[in-house]
């Protein structure tokens, strides 16, 4: 069996998606309206809003077609240049490989991107490629991809609960909840304080038996970091997540010997498997956290979770449960124990309306189901697909 086509195409998004005006909406979504920390926090015009400065690119499908039309569909971020990445370069050059051999051609698609670097858009594009195989080849054997990655690790995933709408967490049955930081070190020491004071009340909120974790969004440097920290030991945080810029190997190190006591977490912004080698022989983070979607795929998601099983530290996929393709990925990992739910919904919706894939399973009481149908089970049709064409 050979590929007999590769084709990239902009699609409408396939995550969380609610109307406001839904009948079951009891308010509107955190994610709507507030304020939250990020790197360009120090330049007025675009402070609070990550919608004011983020890139407005399309999601991206791919569809990987065998001689037989069997198929399998993944997707990925970055719009119209990781479709003409795909299209233009990966694609051409991997019709008529096998689609069974997943390892080569991830390889070659690393080795094809070297003249302008795997990291970045390019790795959105290896991911989306090397998902959509991974889904063929499923489809190809009749079997879920997590059982072709190694078998379930676990019969079933934890999870935690990420957003600010902590009440609508709680009463969703999840034991573990991350807030998104709204403050940042351009705001100095009152952004310390007003830091504190959303810590303060979901602590007090959610009890002594619930983890709690912050997500800082790469808007702290190293002073700022270690000062938050400080602030915030006695809330007892399971982890301070994204802190830094990711491409700042020296302020990683610094802010690891400086808080030695601190869980920290981070990886979402990486690229390859290289910087989560060099985190994890470092000893720079007790977390890593890749997302599927950009990092390079599951083969590339298989190599980060080797590491990590070296290392003794554990993967938690960034928004690994959100879509099936990091529920598929997350299962299969033994150092996966806990994944993450992004919630951008508004409180009152079900989490089941809430996303674009109708095969896929939801957190219920913060443990989740991985579907066993083939592939990974996104339950979509060529004709579904077909009309989330942009």
């Amino acid at each position: 069996m050979k590929i007999k086509k590769i084709e990239a195409f902009l699609i409408r998004d396939l995550g969380f998606s609610v109307s406001e005006e839904s009948p079951q909406a009891r308010r509107r979504s955190w994610y709507v309206d507030a304020e939250v920390a990020s790197p360009m926090d120090r330049y007025t015009r675009f402070k609070g809003r990550r919608s004011s400065w983020a890139a407005r690119l399309p999601a991206v499908g791919v569809l990987a077609t065998a001689e037989d039309e069997t198929w399998g569909f993944a997707t990925t971020a970055c719009g119209q240049p990781v479709v003409s990445l795909i299209n233009d370069h990966f694609a051409p050059l991997l019709v008529g490989e096998d689609p069974m051999a997943t390892e080569r051609i991830w390889d070659m698609m690393m080795r094809f991107a070297s003249l302008y670097s795997p990291s970045g858009l390019a790795s959105y594009g290896i991911s989306a490629v090397d998902l959509a195989l991974w889904d063929l080849k499923g489809r190809l054997l009749r079997r879920p991809v997590y059982e072709l990655a190694g078998g379930p690790a676990r019969e079933s995933q934890k999870c935690y609960a990420t957003g600010n709408d902590t009440d609508w967490h709680m009463e969703l049955g999840f034991s573990a909840t991350k807030l998104a930081c709204p403050y940042g070190s351009a705001g100095g020491l009152q952004a310390i304080n007003k830091d504190e004071e959303l810590v303060a009340r979901t602590r007090e909120l959610i009890g002594d038996q619930v983890d709690l974790m912050l997500d800082c969004w790469m808007a702290l440097d190293v002073d700022f970091a270690v000062r938050l920290a400080e602030r915030l030991r006695p809330y007892n945080l399971r982890w301070i997540e994204d802190g830094l810029r990711p491409e700042d190997g020296p302020s990683h190190r610094a802010l690891r010997e400086r808080l030695p006591w601190q869980a920290l977490a981070t990886g979402e912004h990486w690229y390859t498997p290289s910087p989560f080698y060099d985190a994890a022989k470092g000893n720079l983070v007790d977390i890593l956290q890749p997302d599927v979607h950009w990092v390079g795929g599951l083969t590339a998601a298989r190599r980060i979770s080797a590491i990590a099983d070296a290392a003794g530290i554990e993967v938690i996929l960034h928004a690994g449960m959100n879509t099936p393709y990091g529920q598929h990925a997350a299962l299969a990992t033994t150092s996966s124990e806990w994944g993450e739910y992004f919630v951008g919904g508004a409180p009152g919706v079900a989490l089941s309306k809430t996303h674009g894939f109708p095969g896929m399973a939801v957190p219920a009481n913060g443990v989740l189901v991985v579907s066993d149908e083939p592939g990974f089970g996104h339950g979509l049709t060529l004709e579904s697909i077909a009309k989330l064409t942009l």
